[in-house]
This record gives C-alpha cells, sequence and structure tokens, in this order.
C-alpha cells in the first residue's frame, strides 16, 4: 500500500475543517489574532491580496461612473435612530463612544474623563452619515444622479470571530447611490450585482450563485437585497458580496429631497452595495488545499518566486546573476495588464524550506534555479494548481515567453475546478426526507460533511423558513437568478403551493 503523501498543513480538510482553515491563515502568513479582542492583523502578504483586490474592483467601479470619497468613522446615535429598521438590525453589533479625553485615577490607571454630550456610534455601516451629507448636496434633480464609494473599515461587535470570516473591524468598500427614478436606483443595484459576479468569478476563479435574500435576510431598512453566493469546500456557503436597494426609505429618514423636473418637491431614491475582506477568506476556503493557500495569479501580491540553489560559495557569484536576470526578462512580460510580479528568495534556507514556505502562500509559480540548470539554460518549474511534486524542466526562453500563457492557464483551471465542484454539490430536492437526509451528516463526528446547495420549493412563508434553519442550521441563501424560476411546485416544508426554487444551505 502506498503511503499518503505528506501534507504541509495539519489536520487536513478531511480530518477538522475548521481548524485546517485556522492553520492555512497562519502558514500562509496572511493574518494572526490581534490583542484587541476580535480583531485581526493582516500580514503583508495578506494585505497585498487585499490591495490587489482593492485595485481591481476599483477600476471596475470608476468604469461604471463612480468616485471614491471619504466619511467619518464615528457616526452621532441619532443619525442611527433616523430609520427603525436600520437601528434595529445593527443595535447589538454596535461599539459606543461615550467619553473622551483621559485622566490618572486615584489607584495610578487611566480612567474616562468627560461624557460626550451624546454619543458615537464606530461605524457598522454609513447609510446614516452619508445619507446627511446627501441631504446638503441635493437639491436640484440636475445634482443626481450621486454615485459614491468609500475604502474604509468598519466595527461590528461580534461575539464569535473567525480570522477574515467574522471581525469586530473588518476593512470593505461600501458604495452608495442616490437618483432621480426608482428605475435608475432599481438598475444601479443590478448593475452593481453583476459587477460583483463577474468580479468574483474572472479575478477570484470563484464561481458564485446571484440572486434576492428572503424578507427575513435582507439588509436592515433595505427594500429589496441582492448577493453573490459561493460554495466552499466543505459545502457550506459564504455570502460575498450584496447589493441594497434601499428605496426611499433612507432618504425619507436623512431628507434627501430635490426639486424635480416638474417643480415638484420629491425624495430621492437610493441604494447601497458592499464587498469586504471577507473575500480572502473565501479564497482560502474555495482554493486552498492541504498543503496551504492557492492565490489566483490575478490577485496574486507575486506571480512567480525564482529560488536559487547555491550549495557552494563559488555558485553564487554565477546563479544569482543569472536569477536577476531571468526576473528582469520576466517582468518585461505583461500579464492582466500589469508587469509580471517576480520575488527572487535568496534567504539563507535550504530550497526545500524556501520552495514549501512559497507553497503554503499559495504564490502561482515556483521556479528553482541551480548550476545545471544554468548550464542547460533551463529553469525547474512547479505550478500551485498542481502537487508539488509535479515540476518539470522548461528551457528559459520558453519558461519567459510563456509566462502569461501560464498564468492564465492556471487561473482559467482555479475557476472550472471550483464551478465543477459547487455543480457536483447542487441539485434540486423535492422531498422533505431527501431533503433533511442530504443536511445531516453521515459522520455525527464530522458535522461540516453535509450535502452543499440544495434546490427547493419554498412557499414564501417565514414560519417554514425559521422551523428549517432551527431543525437543521440551513439557512434560504437567495432567491436565485436563473435556477428554477417560474417551475411551480411545493414547499419542501409544509407542502403548499410554491412558484419557484430557492437555494438552502448551510452557511458561515
Amino acid at each position: 500500500m502506498n503511503k499518503p503523501e505528506p501534507t504541509a498543513i495539519s489536520p487536513t480538510r478531511a480530518v477538522d475543517y475548521a481548524e485546517w482553515y485556522q492553520e492555512v491563515v497562519r502558514a500562509a502568513e496572511l493574518a494572526e489574532t490581534s490583542p484587541v479582542r476580535g480583531c485581526m492583523v493582516i500580514r503583508p502578504w495578506g494585505y497585498a491580496i487585499w490591495e490587489n483586490i482593492r485595485a481591481r474592483l476599483d477600476e471596475r467601479f470608476k468604469a461604471t461612473g463612480h468616485v471614491n470619497a471619504y466619511f467619518p468613522l464615528l457616526i452621532p446615535l441619532s443619525f442611527l435612530q433616523q430609520e427603525a429598521e436600520h437601528v434595529e438590525g445593527f443595535a447589538k453589533e454596535c461599539a459606543v463612544v461615550t467619553h473622551h479625553r483621559l485622566e490618572v485615577g486615584p489607584d495610578g490607571r487611566l480612567v474616562p474623563a468627560a461624557p460626550l454630550e451624546e454619543p458615537l456610534v464606530v461605524r457598522p455601516t454609513s447609510e446614516t452619515i452619508i445619507g446627511a451629507m446627501f441631504a446638503k448636496w441635493v437639491e436640484s434633480w440636475r445634482d443626481l444622479p450621486i454615485k459614491i464609494n468609500q475604502w474604509a473599515n468598519v466595527v461590528r461587535w461580534e461575539l464569535r470571530t473567525r480570522l477574515f470570516l467574522r471581525t469586530a473591524e473588518f476593512l470593505w468598500q461600501e458604495g452608495h447611490t442616490a437618483h432621480e427614478t426608482r428605475e435608475e436606483a432599481w438598475a444601479e443595484t443590478l448593475t452593481i450585482l453583476d459587477l460583483y459576479r463577474e468580479f468574483a468569478e474572472s479575478v477570484l476563479a470563484m464561481p458564485v450563485l446571484t440572486g434576492e435574500k428572503t424578507p427575513n435576510e435582507r439588509f436592515p431598512g433595505a427594500e429589496h437585497t441582492f448577493c453573490i453566493e459561493a460554495m466552499m469546500q466543505d459545502r457550506k456557503a459564504l455570502q460575498a458580496g450584496t447589493s441594497h436597494f434601499l428605496g426611499q426609505k433612507f432618504a425619507r429618514a436623512s431628507e434627501i429631497m430635490f426639486t424635480a423636473r416638474d417643480r415638484t418637491r420629491q425624495y430621492a431614491w437610493t441604494t447601497s452595495w458592499g464587498v469586504s475582506t471577507r473575500l480572502i477568506g473565501g479564497l482560502v476556503m474555495t482554493h486552498g488545499d492541504d498543503n496551504g493557500m492557492v492565490v489566483p495569479p490575478r490577485v496574486a501580491p507575486a506571480h512567480v518566486a525564482i529560488l536559487p540553489i547555491v550549495r557552494r560559495d563559488d555558485d553564487r557569484a554565477t546563479v544569482l546573476p543569472w536569477c536577476e536576470r531571468l526576473a528582469a526578462e520576466l517582468r518585461e512580460q505583461r500579464y492582466d495588464g500589469r508587469p509580471v510580479e517576480v520575488i527572487v528568495d535568496t534567504r539563507d534556507d535550504n530550497a526545500g524550506e524556501r520552495g514549501w514556505a512559497w507553497i503554503k502562500r499559495g504564490i502561482p509559480i515556483r521556479a528553482e534555479v541551480g548550476p545545471r540548470d544554468i548550464a542547460k539554460d533551463s529553469v525547474f518549474v512547479g505550478r500551485r494548481d498542481r502537487a508539488p511534486r509535479d515540476r518539470a524542466s522548461v528551457p528559459r526562453a520558453e519558461f519567459v515567453a510563456t509566462i502569461a500563457t501560464t498564468l492564465d492557464d492556471i487561473q482559467r483551471g482555479l475557476l472550472e475546478r471550483a464551478r465543477a465542484f459547487r455543480d457536483a454539490h447542487t441539485r434540486p430536492i423535492d422531498g422533505w426526507d431527501e431533503f433533511r437526509a442530504f443536511f445531516t451528516p453521515a459522520n455525527p463526528e464530522k458535522p461540516e460533511l453535509h450535502g452543499g446547495f440544495a434546490l427547493a420549493h419554498w412557499c414564501g412563508s417565514p414560519n417554514c423558513e425559521r422551523a428549517i434553519n432551527e431543525e437543521l442550521t440551513v439557512t434560504i441563501r437567495c432567491l436565485p437568478t436563473g435556477y428554477g424560476q417560474g417551475a411551480p411546485g411545493l414547499c419542501i416544508k409544509c407542502g403548499s403551493a410554491s412558484r419557484d426554487r430557492v437555494v438552502f444551505a448551510k452557511a458561515y
């Protein structure tokens, strides 16, 4: 019997998926816990991935007419009270500033000194403070639309945290727009939803379903919430982005009014939408394996790690300059609109240790170069989408000339693999017994090994939605676009008439 290949990450996904995730994040040097409860420190490799996500999204936002701005971190408590559903939805997650200035107390410790006249909330989201500014900026229909995006941090006081997936503070972008008509705001909501879908699939290689949330899962205060939902390798769903049609609720709360073309005073129609550093957690769980992170080339901080093999001191004078020339040739090539990013790893660690370090980080391509490779004018190449031992000698000129094609092949292959996995674990279900079995682990010791995405009918009753969640911890992820729409059936729970199928899954 062949022994299983050793892995860099322990435990493996099959043994303990939750702990595997934490180990990958640490081994890839993406982030770690901070001294502040529930918060994380994003390390340079993880932050570079976020910078690439941000840059590629920012290009898309600006191409659709949006501009960037910045709004205060602190929001007056009275602002959140303007919209009842909104404050109720976020009240339990708010961090509140009640004092300013510190003084030394009788025991020599610092204590808050001066109470604020009005408490300030550390923003959980910015609809209210941005709405106050829109109200100042909008006077006439000619001032519309306003299409603004903000790159910022927010705080939501989570009780149970997990790096990237759910932390008390996280980074994100939040778009906010105001429009003259309902139709324009509705079109904006769907434009952003499709923008998120295209970005997730073409840049993150993360296939997603798009659709509308149920009223129970809707953003607090929104009339409609749309989302992109991805399947992770434990077959749970990850809500990867949301786009909200807010109607006129927030405009009424903030008094965003304008003089219309017929000279009447009307309320604007608004939207908001956002994605966050949760996407990095999604990357780990979509593409990672038992050797660590796998980074799609389009968001990789670097594309190629060159590993000089120097066993003797006199090799150094030959190998290092050759590697630097190879790096320069690679950097002259372009991939996805930017120069190929190359790191020459000259650390004193042996080649095996350096190679495994880059495998765990998920860099797309590793290129080893030693005296024998130089003698053949070749490079010993490994790809992160293949097994660590699956390496081959490639002529240097060919390696340089085909680098963009190779990266494209990796990017495309990661998307195809993830889509095949999702589709293999997505199926229509019409009977309650089959539905319950689909979401009941075959092995009770491994509760994460449930079925996946179930396309089942739902009557629209929140009672059925709640009962399913209470019994199986399964939620309706969305009323999907393109799956079973217009195909009537019977509710999976109560048997009442149903117009369409929805997507049920366990979720993060």
